[in-house]
């Protein structure tokens, strides 16, 4: 029975998408949830979670019903499966009674081989009953996380989820989730009430994302000279923490002739709809964006994340950086990151809504945020390390502590000093400040604040000069993230905590990081190497030999025209690197333009004549006569892919003993 359907899901695999084999642990969760077991699954975004559902629902009697919180977006998944040869149809808000009939029709008559439903209809009795009279094959519960609690998403529509179980007891149930700790696995586990599903827990890494975090100075200038210098026409997110914030940055990329759309929940729902819409079938548009934005997108060619403010916790950073380079080519994940992100993270935990438990469990998402941020070790490995997942010792190499290690020093007698300051404002003067203050008492200036409140009559005025204003700022980040300084109040004084006095009483040594001199620049070999810059061919092209780059950008011209007439995002028609296949092989075929990856039957059929007309328009493959491919091209391992989808720190210099300033 396995090896029967083994033998059936290799056949959708290929018929339908076009890839002759399965990819890490999709073969094993395929094969147990078609045999009727439940499954929990962690993999990464772009590790083929999708087609850990879709190929069951195909091989096993009835339709497959998936859940999923993207309203928004189950249009386009639906179009992007339709595309593919598949059944599929939606249920939710969006559409008007004639429209839901139809779909309820086709559902009832087994016409569908996938419905998508938003969590909410499932408390709709109606909803329950149609699906009791059809024949349901697996139930796919997307975006899983969504169930827990203390989770980045939490949706309360999942928590009613467990029902599925208890009403349908013989139809096997995979719960999918690309972000999840131990924990949060355990919680989706227990609130589905899945207790004999199998668990099945990919590698949670990404190697073609570069993760790079550097000081901020003036962070959207700094953006644009990564979008100029690093990602010129690439389409990409760049993350804010406030809708103003959001609005400015859109409007400063456009004003500086990068094409960018603003997306967060105050904007009016057509507005977000178009936006999100523009994004998924433009190939250079940028959307800065909220949060609210993001979750399900599958558009393969996002070449760049970026994050001008900190996020909440290690999830959320994982899993926004992940919707870049989900086709599997260079990307980027960049973050700006300095004094103020701690500040106001903290602000926010403690004014912000939940009880003692709440804010806890929240500063200690942060804890874990803000020592990815200063880790002087492997990014990677530290993102790894925090899912539970063994990191390479040896690092990497596309992160930027791998490719430009930071040191560290003795940052201890600067520590005490600052430390210090706290201590003789708070028992001295009766006074709390925040860090500015602080800065301006250690470097002796005369501010008019200084003078107000006599602050230049302290033992501690003009005890760091040996540091400029923008180092010290880092002592205090780092600090803070170390637990050796905290925040208080609304307006973010700084407090010491009871790992301050270890420090003042020398019993406890403080390492801090230096910044490298430059930021390290991403895909920096690879942009040398192919000249890439404004109007140059995007990252899918460029390790292209560049005799082959005319025939790339044809067919990607063609496929445009193609995604236009059809009013579909252009990654519905084919993927840049099945392009990429299509332009290295140079088929004459229609046989051999079904043995590229990524082109299924459905596909072939459609826009066989199509591509390899232009093909045909072209003078030929490098080495070959004319319209003749090239015999000798190394083929290309075919395997399933996701288908739906960084001023030198001066060492301390020898000063006044710490006895004259403490």
């Amino acid at each position: 029975m396995a090896a029967v359907a083994e033998s059936e899901a290799l056949a959708a695999l290929h018929r339908v998408f076009g890839y002759e084999a399965f990819r890490g642990e999709q073969e094993a969760v395929i094969e147990h949830v078609v045999a009727g077991g439940d499954a929990v699954v962690l993999m990464p975004t772009g590790g083929g979670k999708s087609l850990c559902y879709q190929i069951p629902a195909l091989v096993r009697p009835g339709t497959g019903i998936v859940v999923s919180p993207l309203i928004a977006l189950m249009q386009d998944q639906v179009d992007a499966l339709r595309a593919l040869g598949v059944r599929a149809g939606f249920m939710n808000s969006t559409q008007d009674f004639d429209e839901r009939r139809v779909v309820e029709a086709e559902f009832l008559a087994g016409e569908l081989d996938l419905l998508y439903l938003a969590p909410e209809r499932l408390r709709l009795e109606s909803t329950l009953d149609l699906l009791s009279r059809g024949k349901i094959s697996v139930f796919a519960i997307d975006e899983a996380h969504c169930v827990s609690q203390w989770g980045h998403d939490f949706r309360p529509d999942y928590l009613a989820l467990s029902l599925l179980g208890e009403r349908w007891p013989d139809v096997p149930r995979i719960a999918l989730t690309a972000t999840a700790t131990h924990a949060t696995h355990q919680e989706i586990t227990q609130r589905l009430n899945m207790p004999t599903a199998r668990h099945f827990v990919a590698s949670f890494d990404r190697p073609n994302i570069q993760y790079r975090i550097v000081p901020k100075a003036d962070p959207k200038k700094q953006l644009l000279s990564l979008l100029r210098e690093e990602h010129a026409g690439d389409a990409g997110i760049v993350y804010c923490l406030s809708r103003n914030s959001v609005e400015k940055t859109a409007e400063f990329l456009t004003r500086n002739g990068i094409e960018a759309v603003p997306y967060h929940a105050g904007l009016d729902a057509g507005t977000r709809a178009a936006h999100q819409s523009r994004f998924l079938r433009e190939e250079s548009l940028v959307v800065v964006a909220t949060i609210a934005f993001g979750m399900g997108i599958d558009k393969p060619d996002v070449r760049f994340v970026a994050h001008l403010d900190l996020p909440k916790s290690v999830e959320g950073y994982y899993q926004e950086t992940g919707r870049a380079g989900r086709d599997g080519l260079p990307s980027t994940a960049w973050m700006a990151y300095g004094l103020n992100d701690v500040i106001q993270q903290r602000k926010l935990i403690q004014s912000g809504e939940g009880d003692e438990a709440f804010r806890r469990r929240a500063a200690a998402h942060l804890d874990a945020m803000l020592a990815l941020c200063e880790t002087a070790q492997c990014r990677r490995g530290q993102l790894l390390a925090y899912f539970g997942q063994d990191p390479d010792p040896a690092g990497c190499g596309n992160c930027d502590t791998c490719l430009t290690p930071p040191e560290t020093w003795d940052g201890t007698i600067a520590a005490q000093k600052v430390l210090s300051t706290v201590v003789r404002l708070q028992r001295e003067r009766r006074q709390k400040f925040g860090a500015v203050q602080i800065v301006d008492i250690l470097l002796g200036k005369r501010t008019g604040k200084v003078i107000q409140f006599d602050h230049d009559q302290l033992s501690v005025f003009g005890i760091g000069e040996e540091l400029a204003e923008g180092e010290w700022r880092g002592v205090i980040r780092q600090l803070l993230a170390q637990g050796l300084l905290a925040v208080e109040g609304e307006y973010g004084t700084l407090v010491l905590t009871e790992a301050s006095g270890s420090v003042l009483r020398r019993e406890r040594e403080v390492p801090l990081r230096k910044e490298p001199k430059k930021p390290v620049t991403s895909r920096s070999a690879s942009a040398s190497s192919s000249g890439r810059g404004a109007g140059k061919p995007k990252v899918a092209a460029a390790e292209l030999p560049e005799e082959l780059l005319p025939a790339f950008e044809a067919l990607r011209a063609w496929r445009a025209e193609q995604a236009r007439e059809q009013g579909v995002p252009a990654y519905v028609i084919f993927h840049d690197a099945t392009l990429r296949e299509i332009a290295t092989a140079w088929p004459t075929s229609i046989a051999e333009l079904g043995g590229i990856s990524g082109v299924g039957e459905k596909k072939l059929a459609t826009y066989g004549e199509g591509v390899l007309g232009v093909l045909a328009s072209l003078e030929g493959p490098p080495g070959a006569p004319a319209g003749q491919a090239d015999a000798g091209a190394p083929p290309v391992p075919r395997t399933a892919a996701d288908q739906g989808g960084p001023d030198d720190w001066p060492e301390p210099p020898e000063g006044p003993e710490p006895d004259d300033w403490m």
